[in-house]
């Protein structure tokens, strides 16, 4: 019998966990029934308890609350995608239920595994059954109803994982999305994975060893500045409170596309919100106050901005200023486009490359303002940007940006003599106020209206639904833009991506204009990997 277990017990049983979560990384990826080419399930989790692992080989403990501690911690900053955040989430609410413990015997252990579910459920704003969340809860509720039973903290864990096993059999029967595609969800079987590993270490005090050795060390991307061919010198954003809220920007529009590019005009009935990059920024603002006054003017000069950053000169400590901006994009293009519209930095992910929760603390450790806004521009990456709150001074605000489009029309809304409480408000109704749809390829192959496509199939979905199929994506993204725009529609915009040519993307941008005479459609580099095309309807 094992009554009680130690803090080097703890260690490399949660070690050996580690390395059979890790070693399954693949299965893990291959059950996520989404086709489209994103943050793995079986790469987030694998890289979150890595992050943990790392944290323990380098130090010894003498006290079990202070494995789960380090533990906590770790993963939290290492946290990537919803399923890293959550998993982190288990171990934090287990680590306070240890943290005054020296050493742990069954009751210990069980009243942690409930803790931790307790933790990682509040962590989730709609929790959803049939997942990661039930099959833990499951677990530990087993683990409970062993402590009539026995003693044994080895009979206690076989509990647990039994329980546990047959939680995640029955996920396919509570998501219809899983029994579809005769999958379970990959999540719950990711902790079943640390679960066993750390089973079979307390019956055998062998580790289970790491065979994937490309996850023993992760390295930050950290972009580096480079000479660019500025075109456009001046950037150029401001307001226009319209004479009149019947005033129509069409013609404005018109009058200033050909001065410049990255151009976006949104009109709010009432005032108009202008951003362009020129180099006659005078003609623009002459057009401007044909509509109205115009007011929070705005005017830099990127050469000189980008020259003054590629010369080496010392750099003197930034001085505080009222806000920052950090965004998450994949794409040069993409990168330079939030630069250009003010943000501070930008944190190279998105699909398939989550940042970890370090990574965003890491960027927003360096702006020096009093209240950082955070756009992460994809669904799995803001729960790992909420967590960066509880690790900072900063006064951080989290805009649930979950693609690109949402993330440029939050920080469009920004206005700069308004409050933060303010700007959160607008910024986050600004959102909701524009549509987004992706081109992208399946990855496997996938059930559609009846049939089954295979892998490699073009995809369009609409607000992350797939809605189109096809062999072209060009032809793909002109079928979504005809279901996603109405009589309403005034601007269309497209980012097109790293295997889309330049000559092929104003091809498409001609098209468009004949199809589309009344809107005005913006084609932009966006040098996305994976998506052929961002899309977004205003």
């Amino acid at each position: 019998m094992l009554n009680t277990i130690d803090a080097k017990v703890l260690k490399e049983a949660f070690l050996s966990g580690a390395n059979r979560l890790c070693n399954h990384k693949t299965i893990l990826n291959d059950l996520n029934v989404f086709p489209v080419p994103d943050g793995d399930t079986g790469s987030n989790m694998s890289m979150t308890i890595c992050a943990a692992a790392r944290e323990l080989l380098s130090n010894d403990y003498d006290k079990v609350g202070g494995v789960m501690s380090a533990v906590a911690s770790a993963s939290l900053r290492g946290a990537r995608g919803n399923s890293g955040v959550i998993l982190s989430q288990f171990f934090r609410g287990m680590s306070k239920r240890m943290k005054e413990c020296t050493i742990l015997d069954v009751k210990d252990l069980a009243e942690s595994f409930t803790e931790g579910v307790n933790a990682a459920y509040r962590a989730v704003m709609k929790p959803v059954e049939g997942t990661i969340l039930s099959v833990g809860r499951d677990g530990a509720k087993a683990g409970e109803k062993a402590l009539s039973e026995t003693a044994d903290i080895v009979q206690l864990m076989e509990a647990v994982i039994l329980e546990a096993q047959k939680s995640l059999d029955r996920t396919p029967e509570i998501l219809p999305q899983l029994k579809q595609a005769g999958v379970v969800d990959s999540g719950g079987q990711g902790i079943l994975y640390l679960l066993e590993g750390a089973l079979e270490y307390l019956k055998t005090g062998k580790i289970v060893e790491l065979t994937d050795q490309s996850l023993s060390m992760e390295q930050t991307v950290v972009r580096k500045e480079t000479e660019v061919d500025i075109k456009f010198s001046y950037c150029t954003e401001f307001i226009i409170n319209k004479n009149s809220p019947a005033a129509s920007s069409n013609l404005f529009r018109k009058n200033i596309e050909t001065k410049g590019d990255s151009m976006v005009v949104i009109d709010d009935g009432e005032i108009i919100k202008v951003h362009i990059h020129t180099n006659n920024p005078g003609y623009v603002i002459e057009q401007a106050l044909k509509l109205g006054a115009l007011t929070d003017i705005k005017i830099d000069n990127m050469k000189y901005q980008h020259d003054s950053k590629v010369v080496s000169v010392p750099e003197k400590p930034a001085e505080e200023k009222e806000y920052g901006f950090a965004a998450v994009a994949a794409g040069d293009g993409l990168a330079q486009l939030f630069r250009d519209m003010g943000c501070d930095t930008v944190i190279e992910g998105g699909q398939t490359m989550n940042p970890s929760t370090d990574d965003i603390l890491s960027a927003i450790e360096k702006i020096s303002a009093k209240t950082i806004f955070v756009l992460p521009n994809n669904k799995n990456i803001i729960m790992a940007a909420e967590q960066v709150k509880g690790l900072t001074d900063k006064n951080v605000v989290v805009i649930p940006s979950r693609s690109v489009p949402q993330g440029m029309n939050a920080k469009l809304a920004f206005v700069p003599t308004a409050t933060p409480e303010e700007n959160e408000k607008a910024m986050s109704a600004a959102i909701k106020s524009i549509k987004t749809g992706t081109v992208t390829y399946a990855v496997r192959e996938f059930p559609f209206e009846g049939k089954n496509m295979p892998e490699g199939t073009i995809i369009g979905l609409d607000d992350g639904k797939i809605t189109k199929t096809g062999a072209e994506p060009a032809v793909v993204l002109k079928e979504l833009f005809a279901s996603m725009t109405d009589d309403d529609s005034e601007i269309l915009s497209v980012f097109y991506g790293e295997d889309v040519s330049s000559e092929d993307a104003e091809a498409l941008g001609e098209e468009l204009e004949e199809l589309y005479p009344d809107c005005d459609i913006v084609m932009h580099c966006g040098g996305q990997p994976l998506y052929y095309y961002i899309l977004s309807v205003e």
